[in-house]
């Protein structure tokens, strides 16, 4: 389980509950945080009951269900619903993971549904992602060579391929940084296990020439080093990575180029 950021000096209040649906026999209950910046009114959770025996068996499909049928104001994102792009990332029953692959039937009781946690709320449950994306865009998430460039492709081993599986499959939702303690304290400064992760991924790439330009920027009090290696980061992945190790791997690197 994990807590969750509000607005300064605001309360979660109870919001509306709506019928539920006539006739129905397997009916569940979703409590959905909802919070329209523009009301000027405190978050609230609202209450929407789905017949399940009508209904897909993701949670994204009960979302969607719900915003089609029930509430059009409901917000949220998603893209691909194959648990690829990570557009649909929030917290669920206490878990930070994707609406697309989390199965209803994985869930007991109510099922409750909130933005990210301790990331600011655009609205609903969008959560705003500016300042994560910005320190992705830090540690220069692309191919980095000083060598001309060939004239098809840049080649690489089958063995210094494999090296990557493990990182590469991160679909940037950002459920690893937003359960990690470390990032909810101390998220300006830093980096936190999901761009860490694809920071290793670009650091042991067999055709990368930045090596010791990408450790030397990582070198920081508190870029790197605010991991205490919880586990969170690992635990909630939807994807099955472990961000962790990735970040323990760049620390073991750092200190062997100082033997």
């Amino acid at each position: 389980m994990v807590e969750f950021a509000l607005p300064k000096n605001s309360r979660i209040t109870v919001g509306k509950t709506w019928p539920k649906p006539q006739g129905a026999t397997n009916v569940r209950a979703f409590r959905i945080y909802r919070w329209d910046p523009d009301s000027g009114e405190n978050p609230r959770v609202d209450t929407y009951y789905l017949d399940l025996d009508d209904c897909g068996p993701m949670v994204l499909d009960a979302i969607i269900k719900i915003k089609n049928e029930i509430d059009p104001t409901l917000t949220f994102r998603r893209s691909c619903r194959e648990g690829i792009c990570g557009s649909c990332a929030m917290n669920i029953d206490g878990i930070n993971t994707l609406a697309c692959t989390y199965g209803l039937d994985e869930i007991k009781g109510d099922v409750k549904i909130y933005p990210l946690p301790h990331m600011p709320v655009i609205k609903d449950l969008v959560p705003d992602l500016t300042h994560w994306y910005a320190q992705h865009a830090s540690i220069k998430p692309y191919l980095q060579t000083a060598t001309p460039a060939p004239a098809t492709e840049w080649r690489q081993s089958i063995e210094d391929r494999e090296k990557l599986d493990g990182l590469y499959e991160c679909v940037m939702c950002a459920c690893c940084s937003t359960s990690c303690p470390s990032y909810w304290w101390n998220g300006d400064r830093y980096l936190g296990p999901a761009t860490l992760l694809h920071a290793y991924r670009w650091i042991i790439d067999s055709r990368d020439e930045a090596t010791g330009e990408r450790l030397d920027d990582l070198e920081d009090p508190f870029r790197l080093y605010r991991c205490h290696t919880i586990m969170n980061c690992a635990k909630t992945c939807p994807k099955g990575l472990n961000p962790a190790k990735a970040i323990a791997e760049i620390k073991k690197m750092l200190v062997e180029r100082q033997l």
